[in-house]
């Protein structure tokens, strides 16, 4: 048996591995065996293994360093207890930890005399091993440990696996965006694996690749590099098969949750709840899509029975007392948020929830389902059949509705206005952005350029991509990204712009692709109209728009942005974030190239950019006073709003909008009923026209100047006349008698006085016998407590009176 032979076999056969989980259908992360041939040679065939090709060098004057440190590194291993060279290995201690193994071979190697001018000679010895697999090393040790990693990839392409070698660094370097050192890291990657698991690159599972990725994270706290790369290029080669994913993010991400899974994640304690919340769930999902199916179990088992655990341990049984399910829905109409203070420090706050009847439907759904199932089947579903908490009258939500529309309404008003300036700044901004990337990229290091209005000085970082434009601003010494402020910056536009030209969804809008542009012929004129193909969405229905001039323009860039040097657009898979299901390959118009793959833009991402664009604005919000906040959905009530404005009639808006009910569309338009508002303004033409037209007349500088000194004449020692311009005065002056006079509250004591002389007076009036002014004095005394009444109800403290709850009845 050869030495090639040898280090060509295959390793185990794939087992399940402790710390990743296996995926159906694809091979598991591999463990290191118990034994192999390698590890099982003996010291003189190990020695004649090592010594020989490819293992030692070429350098002739190099040969007797290398053999002396192969024969020290031989009696090292040999001098730890155990069979083998694994045994010996792992006996030794150096596999524990990566960053602190030297000096435990440094420590036997000082011991030996004549060993030391031989000390890097040893560790070349012991790299060599590794690679000639007489030990295997943990994929842990690997990526932390320091020792010659640069022959390492050079053994296993030379005595494990050249022809799989070859190919891999063909296929990176098949690809110009890949840089050398990318290349480099994955060649590495490769080596680290089948030193660690042995055999060759045709043997790696998905599972070794996760384990490899999962420990690099863990030890250098981020991403090391080209990791999607990685895998992608293996993918590429074939090692995983048919089933496996095509990009390692399909691999990571999580597909659709069990039923049980649903309700474990929120830990309920009492069992038979748990399993009846589960069979409910699985006696409903044939009838549900995902999304309806998770958010059920949410209600359910989180805002519900979960909530009643933590209020009420060891609580089973759905039959709730009446205080109990009174407090759980007092819990379920407030919701926490978390919000920095003016100190910076996180304060948590209760809202109320919007949502909250919402919430209330389902659990009613729940307790009416069981009761009608337990008649079908009543030794299933007998048994928990309760007293329902929540009353038919506790789930009508027309007033929400009516609430949620106000809201809705006042939002799109809101925002109707200030549209023309986030397009117009959405604009600028990808011009600037643009402008300024083209002046950069041209530009040598540390010189300065000016663009857009900017002056800039270019740099390029030591460990920059080759890919990347990177400048300093000099007035604040801030370090700038170029290409990635004009990629943020055209995406925003392109968000924009067709949201507002066609109204849809962020979801279709993620989901439109080049197939989605079509073309129709008009029978009659055989003009060719170009169509936009919505995909169905939300009501399984697809529809149709017209392509306007404006919204073709921007489809336009779009295309000839993500068009890949062949002239085709990239197949990239999308992830439904909802259906947590993976779309086919599909030439997508909203993607981009993170790394060396492109990627799907998903409705997060979209959400995150409108944001960024809403923030240059500088529009306000005039109820919080933060950045104004823009979501996808506004577009599309703008949309429609604009639409209807515009005299598109409401059931064609309701075909472009793709809604099942007229209704929907017209609450989304937020205007006032068209034959309301021409009715009113006949009706105001009308009395104008009744009027006198001299009422209407500009009026002169003597009658303008009369109408403001009317303000100014009518202000009085204790408050303010409020009778009418150009009208005389009915109590001669006598304003404390008048109901038309508005008393100051700084003038209070000023009142006391003129009531206390109206008592003295008055008394003196009758000492005196004067009859005829008791009664006009009486007068302006009451009306001068009148005016101390009025101030007093001004002032006073307006206390809550607190009317009590009524007594609910035990039954329903």
């Amino acid at each position: 048996m050869t030495a090639a032979t040898v280090l060509k076999e295959p390793a185990a056969g794939p087992v399940a591995h402790t710390t990743v989980a296996p995926l159906p259908g694809l091979g598991t992360a591999r463990p290191v065996g118990a034994g192999w041939p390698m590890t099982r040679l003996s010291r003189d065939e190990a020695w004649g293994l090592l010594i020989g090709a490819p293992f030692g060098p070429a350098d002739a004057g190099r040969v007797k360093g290398y053999q002396a440190g192969v024969g020290l590194m031989l009696d090292w291993l040999a001098s730890q207890p155990g069979t083998s060279w694994q045994e010996r290995w792992l006996s030794s201690g150096a596999g524990s930890d990566g960053r602190r193994w030297r000096h435990l071979p440094t420590a036997w190697l000082a011991g030996r005399a004549g060993s030391g001018s031989l000390h890097d000679w040893f560790f070349r010895a012991l790299s060599t091993a590794i690679g000639a697999d007489l030990f295997r090393p943990s994929l842990d040790w690997l990526v932390t440990a320091s020792f010659r990693r640069g022959a390492l990839p050079n053994i296993m392409a030379q005595c494990r696996d050249s022809a799989g070698f070859e190919r891999l660094r063909s296929l990176c370097s098949a690809e110009p965006d890949v840089a050398p050192a990318a290349a480099t890291r994955t060649a590495y990657r490769a080596a680290l694996i089948l030193a660690a698991k042995g055999g060759t690159i045709g043997d790696i599972t998905t599972g070794d690749v996760l384990e490899l990725l999962d420990i690099e994270a863990r030890e250098h706290g981020t991403a090391v590099g080209a990791t999607h790369m990685f895998y992608r290029v293996l993918h590429a080669m074939g090692v995983f098969g048919d089933q496996a994913p095509k990009s390692l993010r399909e691999l990571r991400t999580s597909g659709q949750r069990t039923c049980d899974q649903m309700i474990d994640r929120y830990g309920l304690v009492c069992r038979p709840v748990r399993d009846l919340l589960v069979d409910y769930l699985r006696e409903r999902q044939p009838a549900l899509d995902y999304t309806s199916l998770e958010s059920l179990a949410h209600y359910l088992g989180g805002l519900f029975w979960a909530d009643l655990e933590r209020h009420h341990p060891g609580i089973d049984s759905l039959n709730l007392p009446v205080e109990v399910a009174e407090a759980w829905k007092q819990r379920l109409r407030t919701v926490s948020r978390m919000s920095k203070g003016a100190d910076g420090r996180t304060v948590e706050t209760r809202a109320p929830r919007i949502n909250y009847r919402e919430c209330l439907t389902p659990v009613r759904a729940f307790y009416l389902d069981l009761a009608h199932w337990a008649v079908e089947d009543p030794a299933r579903w007998g048994p928990w059949v309760a007293l329902c908490p929540v009353g038919s009258e506790e789930i009508n939500r027309k007033k929400d509705k009516r609430h949620r529309k106000s809201r809705m309404d006042a939002r799109t008003r809101e925002r109707l206005p200030v549209l023309p300036v986030l397009t117009r700044t959405v604009a600028e901004r990808r011009a600037q952005a643009a402008a300024l990337l083209d002046a950069a990229r041209p530009t040598p290091a540390g010189k300065s350029f000016t663009a857009a209005g900017q002056t800039l000085i270019r740099i390029v970082p030591r460990r920059s991509a080759a890919a990347k434009v990177w400048v300093e601003d000099p007035a604040g010494g801030r370090r700038r990204d170029l290409g990635r402020e004009e990629e943020h910056a055209f995406w925003a536009y392109a968000a924009v712009e067709v949201l507002r030209h066609t109204g849809i969804r962020v979801e279709e809008l993620t989901e439109l692709s080049h197939h989605s542009l079509v073309q129709y012929r008009l029978p009659t004129t055989g003009e060719i109209v170009p169509l936009l193909q919505i995909a169905p969405s939300k009501t399984d229905a697809e529809r149709l728009l017209v392509v306007s001039p404006e919204l073709a323009e921007v489809l336009s860039s779009i295309i000839s942005r993500v068009r890949s040097e062949r002239g085709a657009i990239p197949l990239v898979a999308a992830y439904d974030d909802r259906e947590r299901l993976w779309s086919p390959p599909l030439p997508l118009l909203f993607q981009r190239r993170v790394g060396f793959e492109p990627r799907s833009i998903n409705a997060g991402a979209i959400r995150d950019l409108l944001g960024a664009a809403l923030i240059h604005t500088g529009l306000v919000d005039p109820t919080t006073g933060q950045s104004l906040r823009f979501t996808p959905h506004d577009f599309r009530r703008l949309f429609i709003t604009e639409a209807i404005l515009g005299g598109l009639p409401p059931h064609i808006a309701q075909v472009i909008a793709g809604h099942r009910d007229i209704n929907t569309t017209m609450g989304y338009k937020a205007v006032y009923p068209d034959e309301a508002i021409q009715s009113h303004l006949a009706f105001l033409r009308r009395r104008r026209a009744l009027r006198p037209t001299e009422e209407y007349r500009v009026p002169t500088d003597e009658e303008w100047q009369e109408f403001l000194g009317h303000f100014e004449r009518r202000k009085v020692s204790i408050g303010t006349c409020g009778r009418a311009f150009a009208s005389a005065c009915i109590h001669e002056h006598a304003c404390v008698r008048c109901a038309l006079l508005w008393p100051d509250p700084a003038q209070r004591t000023r009142l006391v006085e003129i009531r206390d002389n109206l008592v003295a007076r008055i008394a003196e009036a009758e000492r005196e016998g004067w009859l005829g002014e008791v009664e006009g004095l009486r007068v302006s005394l009451a009306g001068a407590q009148d005016k101390l009444v009025q101030l007093d109800r001004q002032t006073r403290p307006t206390a809550a009176t607190h009317l009590g709850l009524p007594n609910r009845p035990a039954t329903r």
